[in-house]
């Protein structure tokens, strides 16, 4: 699909057709494209909670009840569900596996190099941690952008998708022990194809206008 006919024709389905579900591989190429997904100085702060079964999916709206309980349905008959987490800190050891994969990957022409990128990511770590004093925030702009990723390739592959932040999060953070992995739940998104019942999907889009939003200089 074009990528701007599938801005202008995506959007955060509300209802879903529990009886249709994304075939695997085409699942499969989401979730790679996710992997792949940028970060800055390739920090990955994040991790993915995949639920591709409906007990799997009963876990996840256990979070989605009291002001929550309208987003429980979009979980219970997606296709599959992705809780995105994010890192709650950035340890030396983390930083290490990174390096351990950059240079497994090939980006190391020679020491020097490699200790370049060491300095370089423990210099920004250290920055927003002790400079700016935002490091869990940094972090999760980074999940963020995983998420943007996500929606537009699902969008390009002509599944549906609703990005949800209406959740418990210490629900969800302990039914999956969460803390005691280092991580917290950021947002979840549901994927799958869209219902006949969805009123979502029979309104025009609204965005501000282009003089609003671009200075052009």
């Amino acid at each position: 699909m074009d990528t701007l006919v599938t801005a202008k024709t995506r959007y955060a389905t509300k209802a879903y057709d529990a009886e249709k579900k994304i075939p695997k591989q085409q699942f499969e190429k989401l979730l790679e494209v996710l992997r792949f997904s940028p970060s800055s100085v390739n920090i990955q702060p994040w991790h993915f909670i995949v639920a591709e079964t409906d007990a799997a999916k009963q876990r996840i709206a256990a979070g989605l009840t009291g002001n929550y309980i309208y987003n429980a349905a979009k979980v219970l008959n997606s296709s599959h569900t992705i809780i995105f987490c994010t890192r709650t800190d950035i340890s030396t050891e983390y930083l290490e596996q990174l390096l351990q994969q950059d240079e497994l990957s090939g980006r190391f022409k020679d020491e020097t190099a490699k200790q370049g990128q060491r300095d370089t990511r423990q210099g920004y770590v250290e920055f927003y941690r002790n400079e700016l004093k935002n490091l869990p925030a940094w972090m999760e702009n980074q999940t963020y952008l995983a998420l943007g990723q996500l929606l537009f390739a699902a969008g390009l592959e002509g599944i549906d998708a609703t990005p949800m932040e209406g959740f418990d999060r210490n629900t969800i953070n302990q039914e999956f022990g969460l803390a005691e992995k280092g991580l917290k739940a950021s947002v979840i998104v549901s994927l799958g194809y869209r219902s006949e019942a969805d009123f979502n999907a029979k309104l025009p889009k609204s965005r501000l206008a282009d003089e609003v939003i671009f200075t052009r200089l």
